[in-house]
């Protein structure tokens, strides 16, 4: 039993030696699971009803994924700029973010 805990345990020793590097918050932690989520939602979306190809508010023929890409993309860009422009609390960037990857997934 016990060479069964120590095998369970070296792939969990090998994440906290090589990842101990970079300051795992909770809110981190949150981010990267939200994206992995949406990825996964995303992929059982494709299976089951494959996307068609096309052309919206942006200027080229986008897939679901493209559009996917190209709005978080935009929210990262949004973010920065909040941070770097504006004075305002960051849920106001937020809010403006969520607003452009709700009209990128629906109209682009």
């Amino acid at each position: 039993m016990d060479r069964i805990l120590d095998t369970l345990d070296a792939p969990i020793a090998w994440l906290g030696k090589n990842f101990a590097w970079m300051a795992w918050t909770a809110p981190t932690a949150w981010f990267f699971t939200g994206i992995a989520l949406i990825l996964v939602g995303m992929t059982v979306w494709q299976v089951a009803a494959p996307s068609v190809p096309r052309r919206g508010l942006l200027p080229l023929v986008t897939t679901r994924g493209d559009r996917l890409f190209i709005g978080l993309l935009g929210a990262a860009y949004i973010h920065l700029a909040w941070i770097g422009l504006a004075s305002g609390s960051l849920w106001y960037g937020f809010a403006i973010a969520v607003v452009w990857m709700i009209a990128v997934m629906r109209f682009g």
